[in-house]
Order: structure tokens, then sequence, then C-alpha cells
């Protein structure tokens, strides 16, 4: 089931709305919903489903724990949590359908950056 929270920025009136899933990805991995893949060009021309390109860039609704360090043994958390909008590798994550929407499960170390 999802879960919606809203946030409201009083000095811009910016709403922000935050996706959670009532799941809990393992160890250091997240559940990424990826943004749409753009279907129109800067000069206006419409682009077919089949020539759009897979984006890089999603926002993380989902996050684990973290993992245990080889050495110590000790949890180390993970640096993003749900909300983050994420850039990420071209083939990373492996594609998932939960409740009819499509979501990229992957390990941390497949972000690159945080925007």
């Amino acid at each position: 089931m999802l879960q919606e929270q809203q946030t409201n920025k009083l000095n811009n009136q910016k709403i922000i709305l935050v996706m959670s899933l009532n799941i809990k990805p393992i160890g250091d991995r997240v559940v990424v919903e990826a943004a749409p893949a753009e279907t129109k060009t800067a000069s206006g021309i419409y682009i077919p489903e089949t020539a759009q390109e897979k984006p890089q860039h999603g926002t993380i609704v989902a996050v684990g724990p973290g993992r245990y360090a080889d050495s110590t043994g000790n949890l180390i958390p993970l640096t993003v949590k749900a909300g983050d909008k994420v850039l990420y590798g071209k083939f990373a994550g492996q594609e998932v359908t939960i409740e009819g929407k499509d979501y990229l499960i992957m390990r941390e170390s497949d972000i690159y950056i945080v925007l």
C-alpha cells in the first residue's frame, strides 16, 4: 500500500509529495521510482516509445537499514533517504513491478549522486 506524506513550505507555497512503500529493502539496497522518459525533444519533435532512452534519474521511495562492516561487524547506515532525487548508472538495478507501478531495486553503490 502506498502512503503519501505532504510537506508545505510557507515561504514559497511549494508542496512536496514523498511516496513511501510498505516494503523494507534488505541491507544496502534502495527502491527507486524512475523518472518518466522524455517524450519530446527540445525542438518539439515527439519521440516514439521504441526510441526513448531509459531514464538515469529518479526518486528513492524506500531504503534498507544499511550494511555490516566486514572487519568490525558494525552497521553502516545508508547516506540516502526516501524522497532523495538521485542519478544512477544506465544499467543499474533490477526492474520490478509492485502494486502496478514500476520500480528499480539497486544497491546504494549504484547511485552516483544525490540531486
